[in-house]
């Protein structure tokens, strides 16, 4: 997924190179006609690196664009996405196109939030589900046997598109992926959260991959409505102990950056409604306090949250900057927003700058009270909750 990258002045390879050349010239480009000529030559190049995995050349390309050209940068990056998840594979001695998905579930629990294997009874009803409300009816499906945290995700372009392969072979076989849950990373537990369901569509080359596709005028909205009603049960066994929200399923990158956006007003909502259980208080009674942190420039706003009639400061909430949202964007409006459709009377908001710090013994992020100081969010003694982030 695009993201921000720190400047690299090294050297870089021919072929990353001319990547950026590539990508320069579809960036300038005045035309779909021209658009369609460089697309063609920067996706066969994209393929060709993905394929020996040279993960590097296509980062060094980005970071080079990313300080010289930002249109550049973001075709580039736009591609590589594009053909990290989707392929054609011929099967049978016909083509298809294939398409790496992922459907977000957000959750929150005053306890830990799973992630692990799926049992194949749940993992065959899912993809009924799927099948029946979200993708068009000439979908082959495979699904991972895996609930995954954000820190078990593909952490490179490379493994995208290696993921996206073997589940896209998986579909169109009608069998199932079994991963090696050996190099998957711990889970960071965190008291609001994403989990993702992650599997692949293979349909014949050119035909509607999605509902909303076909000719019968289903909508987007339709599918999710359909999709948590008919979807939401089965996952309930993967998420004891959780309230959760599910999402609806799209392109693997498309999809993250949806669960990225909505993730922040669910935690907040989660926040409140943690609290209120665990301290027996109503929304009335607590304050909400939010300050915008910098580095370089405003990267993102913490929200303390304690009671009316103390500074103390029980718990917090990072809210990062995303896309183009800058000092510009009215975040703060939208925050206070939904801290009050939560029922907070009291949201005081700091003009000043805070920095971009953290605890320097245990990392955690550090969040502002009512004196416009940064503190650690920790939750009263008799209080025994497992974090003190909402992320």
């Amino acid at each position: 997924m695009k993201r921000n990258r720190l400047s690299a002045r090294k050297r870089i390879s021919a072929d990353a190179s001319e990547l950026g050349r590539l990508a320069t010239c579809l960036a300038e480009s005045g035309g779909k006609l021209e658009d369609a000529f460089w697309e063609k030559q920067l996706a066969e190049l994209v393929d060709k690196l993905l394929h020996d995995g040279a993960e590097d050349d296509l980062n060094a390309s980005l970071d080079r664009l990313f300080d010289s050209h930002a249109a550049a940068h973001d075709c580039l990056a736009d591609l590589i996405e594009s053909r990290a998840e989707c392929c054609v594979l011929s099967h049978q001695g016909q083509e298809f196109d294939i398409l790496l998905f992922n459907v977000p579930l957000l959750a929150w629990s005053r306890f830990s939030i799973p992630a692990g294997t799926i049992p194949k009874s749940t993992l065959q009803t899912l993809k009924v589900h799927l099948a029946a409300h979200v993708f068009s009816a000439g979908a082959q499906l495979a699904l991972a046997d895996y609930l995954y945290s954000p820190d078990q995700l593909p952490r490179s372009f490379v493994d995208t598109w290696q993921l996206m392969r073997d589940l896209g072979s998986a579909a169109l076989c009608n069998s199932a992926l079994k991963l090696d849950l050996s190099v998957l990373p711990e889970t960071n537990q965190f008291l609001s959260d994403t989990r993702y369901l992650i599997g692949a569509i293979a349909v014949p080359r050119g035909m509607p991959l999605f509902r909303w596709n076909e000719s019968d005028r289903c909508t987007r909205e339709t599918a999710l409505k359909e999709w948590v009603k008919q979807g939401g049960p089965c996952l309930e066994p993967l998420l004891t102990g959780c309230a959760f929200q599910p999402l609806l399923a799209d392109a693997y990158h498309a999809a993250c950056r949806t669960a990225d956006m909505a993730s922040r007003p669910y935690s907040l909502h989660a926040s409140v409604a943690f609290l209120q259980t665990t301290l027996g208080k109503s929304a009335e009674a607590l304050r909400a306090i939010v300050g915008g942190f910098h580095d370089k420039r405003l990267e993102e706003y913490r929200i303390g949250f304690g009671p009316r009639d103390d500074d103390a400061v029980f718990h917090g909430v990072v809210w990062p900057l995303l896309g183009a949202e800058d000092e510009t964007t009215d975040v703060v409006g939208e925050i206070e927003a939904l801290l009050r459709e939560a029922g907070l009377k009291e949201v005081l908001v700091h003009s000043q700058q805070f920095p971009f710090e953290f605890c320097d013994d245990c990392g955690a992020p550090l969040y502002p009270n009512l004196e416009g100081e940064t503190v650690h969010a920790e939750m009263p003694e008799q209080n025994n909750a497992p974090s003190q982030t909402l992320h």
